[in-house]
């Protein structure tokens, strides 16, 4: 029986990243030198700061309806000539933040907790590592940093080639990640048809989304099976394995389950939330659901 315990992983930002405040359904966070407004269905709480440490924001996400679930919007920019892109040191690698239309930054500061944790486990070692649903790329960087082999998956042409920009600012050798544009479960069933295995795998998918072929993934039916072919990639050594959720109605507790149902029955699981701490260190704001296997 493997052994399940909750955690609760908080950040409270570093050098090129802070949760200023949240509240009335917004965060305000800087990003390196800008300091932008967005929305947060979770932040049902009051600011802790004032009105005019709000009006400090240079740019303000505006949602192109009232409904939770939509990301699409605009940004109302408060300062002259915004930039196109700006550069976030973490970890020893460099993100190129740009203001999105879904209101993303290019960056989920709430991650760093799972990359100092799979940083250790690398510890210099050519493990061969996963990352489904990459995006642009951090944990990609940061463990081809640590030293790993990394083979980096997303649908979208567009996170990938974000993604390798990123790398070329963090001058990481291009020969230490595989970049693929595919649909996650397609390249899984593959690598499964071909035998191959990895030391660590990264799953943060989305709630809703598709493929590069148009296929459509949704979370409630399509985690578990993927899940269960990623553990099956696993080899006799892994490391670990982890499991991220966005935007769901689910607790921690069902994602452990999941996990417990696939994972290998050595080592064990922790699972919880990722928080982040503003720095009125008032309020923790919870940002999405995780559990983990490691052996």
């Amino acid at each position: 029986m493997t052994e399940a315990f909750i955690t609760m992983l908080c950040e409270d930002g570093w050098a090129d990243y802070a949760l200023l405040d949240s509240g009335h359904g917004r965060k305000l966070e800087r990003y390196g030198r800008i300091i932008v407004d967005r929305p947060e269905p979770q932040a049902l709480w009051a600011p802790a700061l004032p009105e005019a440490r709000w009006a400090e924001a240079q740019a303000v996400f505006k949602n192109a309806s009232e409904r939770e679930e939509d990301d699409n919007g605009q940004w109302d920019f408060l300062i002259k000539n915004p930039p196109e892109t700006w550069p976030l040191h973490v970890e020893g690698v460099t993100m190129l933040s740009r203001f999105m239309a879904f209101r993303h930054m290019g960056l989920f500061p709430e991650q760093r907790p799972h990359w100092i944790w799979m940083k250790d486990r690398i510890a210099g070692r050519p493990l061969k590592i996963l990352n489904l649903f990459a995006y642009t790329g951090a944990a990609s960087l940061i463990a081809a940093k640590a030293g790993a082999i990394v083979t980096h998956v997303d649908a979208s042409k567009k996170a990938i080639q974000w993604a390798k920009d990123n790398q070329i600012a963090s001058k990481i050798d291009e020969k230490s990640i595989r970049w693929i544009c595919e649909d996650a479960r397609k390249f899984v069933q593959r690598e499964l048809r071909r035998g191959n295995k990895y030391d660590g795998i990264l799953l943060d998918p989305p709630r809703y989304g598709r493929g590069t072929d148009g296929e459509v993934w949704k979370f409630e039916t399509d985690a578990a099976p993927l899940l269960r072919d990623c553990a099956a990639l696993l080899s006799d050594d892994a490391s670990f394995m982890i499991f991220t959720a966005y935007a769901l109605r689910l607790s921690s507790i069902a994602l452990a389950h999941m996990m417990a149902d696939v994972a290998p029955t050595r080592g064990g699981i922790d699972y919880g939330e990722l928080v982040l701490v503003d720095e009125t260190a008032t309020k923790s704001l919870p940002t999405s659901l995780y559990a983990r296997w490691s052996a």
